[in-house]
């Protein structure tokens, strides 16, 4: 008989995958060019740039766990399932807010002070974060009610991976287009970013908002709320009785948010996925100041290099279920690691790499997506059937992710030696180094978390023990 991971249809799983695809070209547009629009574009200093990234990265971080705590609690709208609710309500909110981001401020012009701007953003930015913590929260929380094998979730986690990279490949490409059209219509300073961008920004937001909202609509219209949202009736029968057989007969009791705080594969976890995400938000924030201000590439580049990123990732996502079959999940992410250390090893030795960046963006590119998807694995195997408090842990996680990138983003600003819209020569050595330590530094904490994971496997543990079997019942 069929498990719960194969029951579930090709198109169920696409129309899944595509859930968070508006949240996904938006994030591309956040962590590649917010401090590039905000800096060189629009001219703002860079503790300016990296206090806006940090209230983002703050509100969502708050968001995060307590959208998590509400989406277990709350019943949802009527029928249509507490998660779609949620994930309803985050579209809307990132739809009415994130234009106003990558856009000049109304009314403001070169003489409006910058703390005036600021203040102008704010809401925005906050009002988005909060969109995208509750669509995040909600589509992640649905993985384990919809599949309950653990290669299902790792197939399924690909599947949303996939679609990630290709958001990812779309905003590039489109970004590259416009950067190409505004070259041929005879802009002076075409390889400089400036003031005269602002609408090559502008437009490129509204262009993700539009594909993004197409995507949400197949998501909600395809994806009905419930576990393995089934191939219906008499297989789904089949497949619960199976799965009831499988079980404990004692009674077993569930995990609330509090209990999860006692269980040290929580923060396990969370060490492994925060790593993680700091690996690649923080290589994809600071990728476009390496290209122009330390290679001193034309600003086509930060676009043409995030792409040749994620056509990797999305190439490598393909290979990631057979690999973690073969090998397991702690030995894929391993792989994972090797490809972005050497990543950093080649920047570190290579200073002048020119368009050798290339390939240098392929290892980046292949390790952040084998990574990812195996660090969002793992986080659905923590949870197991958990899934009563399942948008909790996501969200807990998420909220390590956001506060650690939002500190290390206004730290890294903090330290800049320039203070102008102009790079100075002590920045070219900067972003050369912030690239290294981005990614071969934060690797190496990565590898830490994941020792302890081969050590002390994934498992919840009872209270006053100090290990069980993975058939052991949940415990309050």
């Amino acid at each position: 008989m069929p498990d719960a991971g194969r029951s579930l249809p090709a198109l169920r799983k696409l129309s899944y995958a595509v859930g968070h695809f508006l949240n996904d070209l938006c994030a591309s547009m956040w962590f590649t060019y917010l401090l590039v629009f905000y800096h060189s574009v629009l001219g703002f200093q860079n503790t300016n740039a990296g206090v806006l990234l940090l209230v983002g990265q703050v509100a969502d971080g708050i968001c995060t766990p307590l959208i998590g705590y509400e989406s277990d609690q709350t019943p949802g709208c009527g029928n249509y399932g507490k998660r779609k609710t949620w994930h309803l309500v985050g579209t809307l909110s990132v739809v009415l807010s994130f234009v106003f981001i990558f856009n000049q401020c109304v009314g403001c012009d070169p003489s409006t002070p910058q703390w005036a701007s600021l203040i102008y953003f704010v809401p925005f930015i906050v009002i988005f974060q909060f969109g995208w913590a509750a669509t995040q929260i909600s589509h992640l929380s649905l993985i384990p009610e919809l599949v309950t094998c653990e290669h299902a979730k790792v197939e399924l986690t690909a599947y949303r991976y996939a679609f990630t990279v290709i958001a990812n490949i779309t905003v590039y490409a489109v970004a590259y287009l416009l950067f190409h059209l505004q070259a041929r219509d005879g802009d002076p300073l075409s390889d400089a970013l400036g003031p005269a961008d602002i609408p090559v920004f502008r437009n490129l937001a509204l262009i993700v908002l539009g594909i993004g909202s197409l995507f949400s609509v197949v998501f909600h219209l395809g994806t009905p709320e419930g576990r393995r949202g089934g191939a219906g009736g008499e297989e789904e029968e089949e497949s619960e009785g199976e799965r009831r057989a499988l079980l404990p007969k004692t009674p077993s009791r569930l995990l609330q948010w509090k209990c999860w705080l006692r269980q040290p594969s929580f923060y396990q976890v969370a060490a492994l996925y925060m790593s993680t995400r700091l690996i690649v938000n923080l290589s994809q924030t600071y990728v476009s100041m390496y290209l122009i201000n330390t290679l001193g590439l034309p600003k086509n580049f930060i676009a043409t290099i995030p792409l040749v990123m994620y056509v990797s990732g999305f190439m490598s996502s393909f290979i990631m279920k057979p690999i973690s079959k073969l090998i397991g999940k702690c030995m894929t992410y391993f792989v994972g690691l090797l490809l972005v250390m050497a990543f950093s090893y080649w920047v570190l030795l290579d200073v002048h790499m020119g368009q050798q960046v290339y390939g240098a963006a392929v290892l980046l590119g292949a390790g952040s997506a084998i990574i990812l998807v195996i660090s969002l694995s793992m986080t659905a195997e923590l949870i197991a059937d958990q899934t009563q408090s399942g948008a909790f842990v996501y969200g807990a996680m998420s909220f390590t992710d956001k506060l650690g990138n939002g500190v290390a983003v206004m730290l890294i600003q903090a330290l800049h030696p320039c203070h102008t819209v102009i790079c100075c020569p002590a920045c070219v050595w900067f972003y050369h180094y912030i690239m290294v330590g981005v990614t071969g530094g934060v690797a190496m904490v990565a590898a830490l978390a994941l020792c302890s994971i081969l050590i002390w496997p994934i498992r919840i543990r009872p209270r006053g023990l100090q290990s069980v079997s993975d058939e052991t019942p949940e415990v309050n």
